[in-house]
């Protein structure tokens, strides 16, 4: 049965009911407020898909402008759209963000003093704040038909109007709404639009000036399904939960005189709004949940590290000087510390894929520098993924934990991700030749080569430096460049194709190197 009529009499408008019968006491109205100069702000995602960098950056900026002001950032999560939920999302949601490193001082998992932090849970308190509207006359049962809106809608765009609804059943009887009541009659409720112009002040766009009441019909509040609509549990629960300052995409900003006017009929103080630019796909295109390559998950997959992926968003829509944009190594607490909403640009932006590589360069190469646990942390992970690609070459594989980290520093200008370090062009890096196969160049040549590289005749192991020097020794000894560099590669490597020789030796390293030259120089 729908919560709304089993609350009421059949024969009875809500109208004719008394505010004292209407309106049991809950929790809420009991609980102290903040004090007044707390910024408390929300991230509140609707669960009908997986979070993408929109969103991620919608979250960041409430996450950084709640922390820079000493505030709280709330996360709740807002479920009343219940056919398009999707299975998963609300848990995904909650560790995308802390995976991110955007911790939350009130959610449903860690719950906090003005909750439930889930919609689905607050209907008390939807269905008390309706009452109160509709015995106020600010709402009413609006019996029409989708068929009949339809037809609105289509006569609309036949005479090139904008659809809106026509506020039929605003001007219902009691006695004809009792009347539909007892019929059992399906219904929703809407909110009656005040006949005034509105304006607010937008924290990043300025003035805005919309007239409501000529460009929409009165709008649902309660569907008939029983279930609250995103602007009526928005603004209730924005009350409820003390919201000072609302940070959301612009494309709410159209909404904001509804809810502004929802607040205003229940007494209520609206918070201060701020609408963020929209982040656009490189090719002008809208994010979508569904666009797989802008989810969160696509990017761990990737091997995008959290501060990388928070970096690349920040240089979307501004928020910060350009002197801390051009900085490289930028940490959660460089964001919190600069972020300004002032600096926040009022028009869209496009991401850059080059710039998120070199976001996570930048962020491996501040692991590796200033970060000793994180530097440890990804020598043991790129020995579990080498392991794991290489799982049948367990034997050959070279994994010294000094060779792993000489790697990484060498890597840090040339890879987009770790992951770059087990492509198949670049195994040679962990899996040792089994053979060489090719003997070209005899065992004593190798030796000797081993010999002078190891007595430092060449100024530095650099790729420029070894390409000289291999040069010159192919002369002095009377052999052919390119039988040389074959046969280096087969010991090496054991590879008919990757980087060039003098590259490979200055990646492996001059100890590396001569351990692999000795042990084929015994074998030839």
């Amino acid at each position: 049965m729908h919560f709304y009529r089993k609350i009421l009499p059949k024969r009875l408008p809500l109208q004719l009911w008394t505010r004292r019968q209407l309106c049991s006491k809950l929790p809420e109205e009991a609980k102290e407020p903040p004090p007044a100069n707390v910024v408390r702000v929300r991230f509140a995602p609707s669960p009908t898909g997986f979070m993408h960098l929109g969103g991620l950056r919608t979250a960041l900026f409430n996450y950084l402008f709640a922390r820079s002001r000493g505030g709280k950032f709330i996360l709740r999560i807002e479920d009343t759209d219940q056919e398009r939920l999707v299975e998963g999302a609300q848990e995904r949601i909650y560790e995308d963000l802390r995976w991110a490193g955007i911790e939350p001082d009130e959610s449903p998992w860690n719950g906090g003093e003005y909750g439930p932090y889930v919609q689905s849970a607050r209907y008390e308190v939807y269905k008390r704040e309706v009452r109160k509207l509709m015995e106020d006359g600010r709402a009413y049962h609006c019996f029409c038909s989708e068929r009949r809106l339809d037809l609105l809608r289509k006569e609309a765009v036949r005479l090139r109007q904008v659809p809106k609804y026509d506020n039929k059943c605003r001007h219902l009887t009691p006695g004809q709404i009792a009347e539909r009541l007892a019929k059992n009659d399906k219904f929703c409720i809407r909110f009656k639009v005040a006949p005034k112009a509105d304006d607010f002040h937008d924290l990043i766009y300025g003035k805005i000036v919309y007239f409501l009441a000529q460009n929409e019909g009165d709008p649902v509040i309660i569907k008939s399904d029983g279930f609250p609509t995103y602007h009526f549990a928005n603004v209730v629960d924005d009350h409820y939960m003390r919201i000072t300052h609302v940070l959301r995409g612009v494309e709410w900003q159209i909404s904001t005189p509804k809810h502004i006017q929802m607040f205003e009929a229940f007494g209520w103080r609206p918070p201060q709004y701020a609408h963020l630019p929209l982040v656009m796909n490189p090719n002008g295109s809208k994010l979508s949940k569904r666009q797989g390559d802008v989810q969160l998950d696509y990017y761990r997959r990737m091997g995008i590290f959290p501060q990388a992926l928070l970096n690349f968003i920040t240089q979307s829509g501004g928020g910060f000087d350009r002197d801390l944009v051009e900085v490289t190594g930028v940490q959660m607490a460089d964001l919190i510390g600069h972020f300004d909403i002032k600096k926040i640009n009022a028009h869209s932006s496009r991401l850059n894929p080059d710039l998120l590589k070199q976001c996570n360069r930048e962020e491996i190469a501040h692991q590796l520098k200033h970060c000793p646990e994180k530097a440890a942390a990804l020598v043991q992970e790129v020995i579990r993924m080498v392991r794991a690609e290489y799982k049948d070459n367990l034997k050959q594989l070279d994994l010294d934990e000094k060779h792993v980290r000489a790697v990484l520093d060498w890597s840090v200008t040339r890879i987009d991700a770790i992951q770059d370090l087990v492509k198949g062009k670049l195994s040679f890096l962990w899996v040792l030749p089994k053979g060489a196969r090719d003997r070209n160049v005899d065992g004593d040549t190798l030796a000797v080569l081993a010999k002078n590289l190891a007595a430092e005749w060449v100024p530095t192991f650099t790729k420029a430096d070894l390409s000289r020097f291999l040069k010159a020794f192919a002369e002095r000894n009377q052999l052919a460049f390119d039988v040389l560099m074959k046969s280096l590669r087969s010991c090496l490597s054991g590879l008919d194709e990757g980087p060039g020789v003098a590259e490979m030796m200055e990646i492996l390293g001059r100890d590396k190197t001569l351990e692999r030259m000795l042990i084929a120089a015994k074998k030839r």
